[in-house]
């Protein structure tokens, strides 16, 4: 919980930031030169690690997720994000980010077999609605915009389950090739589309936070997802666009409006409604041979030469186990 939400931080710092960068390096230049420092930032780390290039090993199933992670979260959400975000102010596309909570929600229980009740349906409702106030607030234009964030969440969305289902590679691997083949893809297309040169200092402001922000953000939320689920990770996530407000207030000089403080009030009262959501039931996990971080629990109670108090990453195997608990 406390690495999903340092990782809403970072993320959520990146928005007013990167709005500053759109005066000086277009959308898809941007897009790429984010995710480069993405891969940058993890490059040592995955290295350490080893086996960086053996992506081939982790079975067809595990790379057909990695590649639509990649599609999704590298490639497309970043660029629908900052189109969006040439059309707004910095704070109401920071709100309108908690789409991507109600994106990964829906698709969760459409697609993945998530449960939501009740109090999920409410907060979703309160999120949607909290949007709209915002599109009402930014005008003409507002629609627009909201159309090319919702996108870039719903593209998160489905890059938040895909990444939580990835086994037998780490976070950190994970984040270090979808920064290098978003990095490749979109600034490929920023040079074919984008002719404009780009300043060294924007260039490395623009590394810097990819690093953060892309990087290690996102290897902090994978983290996060692969231990305590996509759709709740994704709540606690849910905190980044306070902080892009904050922000924006702090270094662009953004007014608050009316329609953004009720907007923000809506928004605080979803998530607390979400964060209600549980229930128990009984459920069956199926015997599974995989490899992710985990530390030991009822789910993972397999032998080691040293009991491991802390996480740590290997192949492992579940015995088909049928409980009851909270989650």
């Amino acid at each position: 919980m406390l690495l999903a939400l340092l990782s809403a931080f970072f993320f959520g710092a990146a928005t007013p930031i990167e709005k500053i960068l759109l005066s000086s390096i277009p959308p898809f230049k941007l897009a790429g030169l984010l995710y480069l420092g993405a891969a940058l930032g993890m490059f040592p780390f995955a290295l350490r690690e080893k086996k960086i290039g053996e992506i081939h090993r982790i079975g067809k199933k595990n790379l057909l997720r990695l590649i639509g992670a990649i599609g999704f979260g590298g490639i497309a959400g970043p660029v629908l994000l900052l189109l969006g975000l040439q059309k707004a102010s910095a704070s109401s596309v920071s709100l309108w980010l908690n789409l991507e909570l109600v994106a990964t929600a829906l698709l969760g229980v459409l697609f993945f077999k998530d449960h939501l009740g009740r109090y999920g349906w409410i907060g979703v409702i309160g999120t949607v609605a909290a949007s709209l106030i915002l599109t009402w607030h930014e005008g003409n234009i507002g629609l627009l915009a909201l159309v090319l964030i919702g996108a870039a969440c719903i593209a998160w969305g489905l890059d938040n389950h895909l990444t939580a289902l990835i086994d037998g590679i780490t976070p950190t691997q994970s984040t270090f090739w979808k920064g290098l083949v978003g990095r490749t893809t979109n600034f490929a297309f920023g040079l074919l589309f984008e002719p404009n040169s780009i300043q060294g200092n924007s260039l490395f402001l623009a590394l810097v936070v990819g690093v953060f922000a892309y990087g290690i953000s996102i290897t902090l939320y994978i983290t996060a997802a692969q231990n305590i689920g996509a759709t709740r990770s994704q709540m606690i996530f849910g905190s980044a666009p306070f902080w892009g407000v904050i922000l924006s207030f702090v270094f662009l000089g953004e007014q608050i409006s009316h329609f953004q403080i009720v907007a923000i009030v809506l928004l605080i009262a979803s998530l607390i409604t979400l964060f209600l959501e549980q229930h128990s039931h009984p459920h069956t996990h199926e015997a599974i041979t995989h490899k992710h971080l985990h530390h030991h629990d009822e789910h993972h109670n397999h032998p080691h030469v040293e009991n491991p108090s802390s996480y740590h990453s290997h192949w492992h195997t579940h015995e088909k186990i049928t409980h009851s608990h909270p989650h």
